[in-house]
């Protein structure tokens, strides 16, 4: 059998992503410098785009998932009275409008956006139609009808007024939410159209901007050719919002073999969560997995 090229390295580590790389690139490149086997990201983010790319190293990946339905927090500057093809400033001018809307009407557009809404995405998108990616089909002139989707948005707020043509909003959402969308959809409610010129990503999940470091901390150096594993924070970071539950030491050794412990056993520490929510299993300050509440048993969904 043929070992597994790269290192087997577990644990996250969050990445400022510079403007003008793709977050495959980023993977990439942080797989090359770890020399590790195995790398994902918690979340794409488009190339004009900065801020945080939680990486996934090894075992991280089982908690993905966690990470891609934690909360987000973006910023975005709108530049009005241009639409563009990407929704963004890399793509192509296909509009023109006069309009420039007050900071009143931009507020007063902001609550048929926020809560739960349907949202039709940008063509440059990685949703597939019929088997190709949109944004393939964009490029090559044949631009699909995409269907709106639904979409979370839980705080969209216009920050400040830069100048007549431009305004930065932040908003705070679940996965999913385009913000191309976001800013085309503000913009088309006052009358005009519009893009984002800067789009940067603030939070993600338990991730905020202070665990970040930036792609250039990683340079290795003469005493070590591969970047410090060091730097990985935890597997379990990742689980730091979701609740967590207590457990003995011989309830963890039943939970580890696959087995569901009865609620009866646990009442008093079970937290507050909703139907089908993860509750994070500890023994101590060990992460053991996560579990479900379900027919009167805590049931393992996954075991770290």
């Amino acid at each position: 059998m043929r070992r597994k090229r790269g290192q087997p390295i577990d644990g996250w580590l969050v990445i400022d992503k510079p403007s003008g790389m793709t977050s495959t690139q980023v993977v990439g490149r942080a797989k090359r410098l770890f020399d590790a086997q195995k790398v994902g990201h918690g979340g794409t983010l488009d190339p004009l785009a900065t801020g945080l790319l939680p990486l996934a190293f090894g075992k991280a990946t089982k908690t993905v998932p966690y990470i891609m339905d934690g909360t987000k927090v973006y910023q975005f500057t709108l530049k009005m009275g241009e639409a563009r093809d990407s929704d963004d400033a890399d793509g192509a001018v296909t509009g023109y409008s006069d309009v420039r809307p007050t900071d009143d009407q931009l507020r007063a557009a902001l609550p048929a956006l926020t809560g739960n809404i349907m949202q039709v995405p940008p063509v440059f998108s990685a949703l597939k139609v019929a088997g190709e990616r949109s944004y393939d089909m964009a490029r090559e002139g044949r631009p699909p009808e995409l269907p709106p989707r639904p979409a979370r948005v839980d705080r969209f707020e216009l920050v400040k007024r830069i100048d007549d043509d431009t305004a930065v909003f932040e908003v705070e959402s679940g996965k999913g939410v385009y913000m191309r969308a976001l800013a085309r959809d503000v913009a088309l409610a006052c009358g005009t159209v519009g893009h984002i010129t800067v789009l940067r990503r603030l939070r993600v999940g338990p991730f905020t901007e202070a665990d970040a470091i930036t792609l250039d901390k990683l340079t290795p150096n003469d005493d070590n050719p591969h970047a410090s594993p060091e730097l990985l924070r935890p597997v379990a970071t990742a689980l730091a919002d979701i609740p967590a539950l207590a457990l003995t030491e011989d309830e963890a050794a039943s939970l580890l073999h696959g087995r569901a412990l009865s609620l009866v056993d646990l009442m008093g520490r079970i937290p507050q969560v909703d139907e089908d929510s993860p509750i994070r299993a500890m023994e101590g300050g060990r992460v053991l997995g996560l579990c479900r509440l379900e027919d009167g048993l805590l049931r393992p969904i996954r075991i770290l």
